[in-house]
């Protein structure tokens, strides 16, 4: 008989959790090893129980999730992570599957999601959230999965919708003060977007920005695709 898949359950919300648990321990070939808040040392909890996979609240109130996942996935590797949340952001996705993620579950999945999502997790499987499928960002967030997207690439998804505005005018062959009457800015601002987009994509020019525009074109104006962060 096979071993069952070991699940250790860290959410702030007791209800939730307990109800969680509840659906996971009439499954066969699955075990509850522990049930736990936030707040509760989890990486402890971890380190003594070793499960094969781990059930983390998104949204933990007394410590970062995204900071749990960096170290389970530095220290227990053989550990593998699906993050829970309600609405997860594209941003979120994606700094969480840089972080070594396995899989998510939305926490209005049904009841066969929540556990095929498990269970294909636990076989080794990566599982993104459903509501990306077929979007320019799940792209993306494969890539990510597979180490094989630059890092300034993402920094371009994290950029602003004006610092977006601000790269496609410069591509456009605008200067500062341009740009400033164009969106109704100051010049000091404007000059303020630039210096940040140069930090972020990690360049040193205006006309590096323009190259960049000009050469990602199909991320710069995924505007459907992509949640931008706004001012």
């Amino acid at each position: 008989m096979a071993e069952k898949i070991r699940i250790l359950i860290i959410e702030d919300n007791p209800l939730l959790r307990e109800g969680i648990a509840s659906i996971i321990k009439r499954q066969s070939d699955i075990k509850v090893v522990s049930q736990k808040g936030g707040g509760k040392k989890p990486l402890q909890e971890i380190r003594d129980l070793k499960p094969d996979v781990l059930l983390l609240d998104l949204g933990l109130r007394s410590q970062s999730s995204l900071e749990i996942v960096k170290v389970v996935k530095k220290d227990f590797p053989q550990t593998k992570v699906i993050v829970m949340d309600l609405i997860p952001t594209e941003i979120e996705i994606l700094m969480f599957v840089r972080a070594g993620v396995s899989g998510f579950v939305l926490k209005d999945a049904t009841t066969v999601d929540f556990l095929k999502t498990i269970r294909d997790v636990a076989r080794g499987k990566k599982v993104l959230p459903p509501l990306m499928t077929g979007s320019l960002f799940s792209q993306i967030v494969e890539q990510a999965v597979n180490g094989t997207i630059p890092p300034r690439v993402i920094e371009a998804v994290r950029m602003t919708k004006r610092e977006r505005q601000v790269i496609l005018l410069i591509a456009d062959g605008l200067a500062n003060k341009e740009i400033a009457n164009k969106l109704h800015l100051s010049t000091y601002t404007v000059k303020s977007h630039v210096h940040n987009i140069l930090e972020k994509l990690l360049l040193q020019s205006r006309v590096q920005i323009a190259k960049y525009a000009l050469t990602n074109s199909e991320l710069m104006n995924a505007e459907e695709s992509i949640s931008l962060i706004e001012e």
